[in-house]
Formats: structure tokens, sequence, C-alpha cells
């Protein structure tokens, strides 16, 4: 399951419930950070808008677990990789974002992560991508949900 993590991170220990009390991700999924306006929640998961935002429409998708990124996952965790992309695309529709061919659901791969805690990257419309984020939506160290799940489908 999701708890388990790479190898290298062993420094990332979350505590027994789940929690890391040092990861901003953890604190905001927990309501413990004032600053951060929730756009979703539900008994696993939270969603908020980006704070350095790479297109018009950019939130992030956490679960409330500490897990620390997308190479902690196993196969059996597709289920909550698909519910991160439902909650994405539901903030998106009450957004009113109709043109749901130009999204990009992803993550970024370790070491190219800038909080230790997996989070899934929900950017509208695709097409208008700021060019300063161009490199960092589009390179290899961006895995889409899509691409993710059809690598499962190999393991």
């Amino acid at each position: 399951m999701a708890e388990i993590k790479c190898p290298c991170e062993n420094e990332q220990d979350s505590s027994d419930d789940g929690l890391d009390e040092t990861c901003i991700f953890c604190r905001i999924a927990n309501g413990d950070d004032p600053y951060t306006e929730i756009l979703a929640e539900d008994e696993e998961m939270v969603c908020f808008r980006d704070i350095n935002p790479g297109a018009p429409h950019h939130y992030l998708v956490i679960p409330k677990q500490h897990i620390h990124s997308c190479l902690s996952l196993q196969a059996d965790d597709i289920g909550i990789v698909r519910r991160m992309a439902d909650m994405g695309r539901d903030v998106l529709k009450a957004r009113d974002v109709k043109d749901f061919e130009d999204i990009s659901l992803g993550f970024h791969v370790p070491p190219f992560i800038t909080v230790p805690h997996l989070h899934l990257h929900v950017l509208a419309p695709f097409s208008q991508i700021f060019k300063w984020s161009m490199e960092k939506y589009t390179r290899f160290w961006y895995l889409t949900v899509s691409k993710l799940i059809y690598f499962w489908h190999f393991i």
C-alpha cells in the first residue's frame, strides 16, 4: 500500500496517524493552515489552489495520509490516484472549465518535487500554460495520471 516509501526517502518518517508534523501539506490536509482555502474535501483527500500557478486554473489534490511521492505508490494504489484525478476534474467543473481534452493531471517525480508529500497537479487549460512553467509540466519528470496507470498495467 502507499505508506511504503522509496528506500532513498527514509528520512521522511510519518507518524502513526499518517501525518508528518513538519509537512506543510499535512498541515493543510488537517485544516491547520489558515492561509489555504480548501476547494474540495472528502475523508481521504483535499484540493486547494497552487500558490505558484502554472496555468489559469492550477490546483493541487493531496491525500490526507502522508505519502512521500508518486514513487511511493504501488500498483494497488491505482484507486487513490483515480480518486485524486476525479476530485481534480470535479473542481475544474465547479469552476466552469468545459474542455477536458485541454487539461493536465500529473505528478512530479523526485527529486523534482518541492514538497515531499504526494500531490496531483491539476492544470487547465493546458494550452494556456504559462511560458515560465512549460518546462515543469512537459518534461520527463512530470508523470501524467494516464501514463502512471498505463505503466502499472505492466507491473
